[in-house]
């Protein structure tokens, strides 16, 4: 993590997110005055789960991973984050610790906004608190599906599902499987890497999919929905 100055090239000076266009004029200067701006390069993490959160983050730039950290080796991949999106919202409004890590998949440049400020703002604006619970809401209802994909369906159902949701964002971001591994492809899904990798091939050798190095291309997207309403 390395602070971006305002003589830096790379430094923005504005914050223009929809989400803070919602601020009054003295609220947007209280916002600016309690963030600092930062790069996170490829690798490292913008937050670790348990560790004491004194801010949230606001990606600007750039690609990053949340996950559940398991008591081994094994992670659970929740989602992808993207420009434009919090990161330890619940670190603000409930306990001190970030519950999730988050590792950036590219170099990120990230607002990271004091807890205070934001809890000042959302009492203050309704406005920008009810844009603030329609994200975390939508969040919480992202992390049921994927409560329910786990629970509910065996394992070649949730790889499918992952390979669904991960395409998705394709359209905007058409190098997302080649910055993933296959372990970070398996942890999506909560299975092991070697399951992953076999049902991988499998998912190939059916036409449903090409492996294309660390590319994965959607072949038959109808085929892995029924593979993962069925799964």
């Amino acid at each position: 993590m390395r602070p971006i100055l305002e003589t830096d090239q790379d430094f923005i000076c504005d914050i223009q997110a929809p989400c803070f266009q919602l601020l009054l004029p003295e609220e947007m200067e209280l916002v600016r005055a309690s963030k600092t701006q930062v790069l996170f390069r490829k690798g490292d993490h913008l937050s670790k789960q348990g560790a004491f959160a004194s801010y949230a983050l606001f990606v600007i730039k750039g690609l990053a991973m949340q996950y559940i950290e398991g008591d081994s080796a094994r992670n659970f991949n929740l989602r992808i984050i993207q420009p434009g999106e919090f990161v330890g919202l619940s670190a603000v409004f409930s306990k001190n610790t970030f519950n999730y890590s988050a590792v950036a998949l590219t170099d990120c440049q990230v607002y990271l906004v004091e807890k205070e400020a934001i809890v000042k703002v959302v009492k203050q604006n309704g406005i920008f608190g009810f844009n603030l619970i329609q994200r975390y809401c939508e969040q919480n209802g992202n992390l049921f599906d994927t409560l329910r994909n786990v629970l509910h369906k065996q394992m070649n159902g949730r790889l499918a599902e992952s390979l669904l949701y991960l395409n998705g964002l394709k359209k905007e971001h058409p190098e997302i499987f080649q910055l993933l591994s296959r372990k970070d492809v398996a942890d999506f899904a909560g299975i092991s890497t070697e399951s992953a990798v076999k049902l991988l091939k499998n998912f190939e050798k059916d036409g449903l999919i090409e492996l294309n190095e660390k590319d994965i291309i959607i072949v038959s997207q109808h085929g892995l929905n029924e593979i993962s309403k069925k799964g």
